[in-house]
């Protein structure tokens, strides 16, 4: 291969795919506020690290579901199920944000159900590129934030180890997490970013059938990478600010929520320079070893007598 073919323009999408991690992070991080406000937590008590066994069973038994319905050639069940959840997320989303403006609970309930219906409809019936990734980057800050501040960090830091190693089994022993792509990728919906190669890519006339010498005209990143660093990034600036505020830099995010956003970004560029070597591989042990290294760093860079969590 040549230096030309291995250039900045090879490496565009995974800029692109960086940035999109970002945009979550930070995104997360506004979201936090008002979903912590109106008490949309998914566990009582954030503290408990029972609350990631049990996070690890539901994604277990979910995706042991999901592989039977594909088996089973029901996929429909699939769909109707992600896109519920999908719809679910984005109210709680509107809700969060529109909870800052100064209109009733009613309203608010209302506007934030019609919206959230729409989009999924949207979704649904057009499936392109943009539509998906704007879409995912909704849901994906709002999955975070929501995990985010409910758990605190010890529990985020053992769900982050459990999931790493989940997904280096699943990629590279069992390989049913590749099935579970490929059988879902048909349905359009917003588990994944898409980063198309050029602008006339169509992700819905994308067949994605393997053809012999053909290449992909798009990138691909799962949701769940750019959600389960993030998650981290959230707990670390929701819980170690309410021990110590003067963790906060620019008022706005915590030296371990920054060093863990830092972090993030090292371990998706170890993982992007693995990748371009054309070595398929599972994302969350570097993503997830990247922000746990961050946020340590970050934790010592703030100074003697930091808490740790």
């Amino acid at each position: 291969m040549s230096s030309e073919k291995t250039g900045i323009k090879d490496y565009a999408p995974m800029l692109v795919m960086a940035g999109i991690i970002l945009v979550v992070q930070i995104t997360a991080l506004l979201l936090a506020t008002p979903m912590n406000a109106n008490d949309m937590k998914a566990f009582e008590n954030p503290e408990s690290t029972a609350n990631s066994i049990y996070y690890i069973g539901i994604i277990l038994v979910f995706t042991f579901l999901l592989l039977m319905a594909i088996k089973r050639n029901m996929q429909w069940i699939i769909q109707l199920t992600i896109l519920l959840a999908v719809g679910a997320t984005m109210y709680y989303v509107f809700f969060a944000l529109l909870s800052l403006a100064d209109i009733s609970e009613m309203t608010n309930n209302v506007i934030s159900v019609l919206v959230a219906a729409i989009l999924t409809i949207l979704l649904y019936k057009f499936p392109e590129w943009y539509v998906i990734n704007i879409i995912g980057l909704i849901i994906g800050a709002g999955a975070s934030a929501i995990f985010g501040i409910s758990l605190s960090i010890l529990p985020v830091i053992v769900l982050l180890v459990l999931l790493a190693v989940y997904d280096a089994i699943s990629v590279y022993k069992t390989k049913h997490m590749i099935d579970l792509a490929e059988g879902v990728m048909d349905l359009r919906l917003p588990i994944l970013f898409v980063i198309p190669k050029h602008l006339r890519y169509s992700f819905i006339e994308d067949s994605f059938k393997k053809e012999e010498g053909k290449e992909r005209e798009a990138f691909f990143m799962g949701l769940g990478d750019a959600i389960m660093p993030t998650i981290l990034v959230v707990s670390a600036n929701i819980f170690l600010v309410q021990k110590d505020a003067t963790l906060q830099f620019l008022g706005f995010i915590s030296y371990p929520a920054l060093g863990a956003m830092i972090g993030t970004i090292a371990g998706f560029v170890i993982l992007s320079i693995l990748v371009m070597k054309g070595k398929p591989q599972a994302g969350l042990p570097f993503l997830n070893s990247g922000v746990i290294l961050g946020y340590i760093i970050g934790v010592l860079a703030s100074g003697p007598g930091t808490p740790f969590y």
